[in-house]
């Protein structure tokens, strides 16, 4: 599992550098619940995502050649008043190479309540691997964002939507990439969104929302 003092530290430095830092202070005091009291960490099995879930996944692990099998994750710490949750999973180490960041995976209107605890941990959420192409089975409210493989600038690439408006693993074509993913408790679902919206859409939705109770973050490294 990733040390939570270096999560928790890189969770600051973008908050600090980006200004969404606020929401992340909003918490509830003397509450006692199973998901704690917040802020919300996000931690992982691994500092390095796995071939599984990346660059070197398997062919069956593969739709025209992109990693399409979504990582597992843990949720702590969690605000008791969250009710929602929404991710953003992006590459701004792509932004040299492509002159944009990379947008890999995004999701909104999770109901938390349909989420399984993680047994060795009572505080923890646990969102298991495959999670991208098994959620709209399990819990269809939930929502899912194009990738930036669904850009009309690039050309030639996949037109499948389990491409385009799933998850999308790392493949950094210079060196290792620091991949950031963001996470985001609402006490409420966000509006306006449908199946396949655009990150931005996403981010606006959140900045006109007054329910964001809780957020947190992780870098996970992709290798080349």
């Amino acid at each position: 599992m990733m040390h939570r003092d270096r999560a928790d530290a890189c969770f600051r430095g973008i908050m600090r550098a980006t200004g969404r830092h606020r929401a992340a202070d909003s918490r509830l005091r003397g509450v006692t619940r199973m998901r704690d009291t917040g802020a919300m960490k996000i931690s992982a099995d691994f500092t390095v995502i796995p071939d599984a879930f990346a660059k070197a996944a398997p062919p069956e692990n593969r739709i025209d050649g992109t990693p399409i099998v979504s990582f597992p994750f843990y949720i702590d710490e969690l605000d008791p008043s969250v009710q929602y949750l929404h991710w953003e999973f992006v590459d701004p180490d792509s932004i040299p190479v492509c002159g944009f960041q990379w947008n890999h995976w995004s999701l909104a209107n999770l109901p938390v309540d349909a989420l399984m605890y993680d047994f060795n941990d009572s505080h923890a959420l646990a969102i298991p691997a495959d999670f991208s192409r098994t959620v709209s089975a399990m819990i269809p409210e939930t929502l899912q964002g194009r990738t930036s493989a669904a850009s009309p600038l690039l050309q030639g690439r996949s037109a499948d939507p389990a491409v385009t408006m799933r998850y999308n693993g790392p493949y950094p074509p210079d060196k290792d990439h620091e991949y950031f993913l963001h996470v985001w408790g609402t006490t409420a679902p966000l509006a306006g969104l449908n199946q396949g919206f655009w990150l931005n859409e996403l981010e606006h939705a959140l900045r006109d929302s007054r329910s964001i109770a809780d957020q947190g973050g992780i870098f996970l490294t992709g290798k080349a």
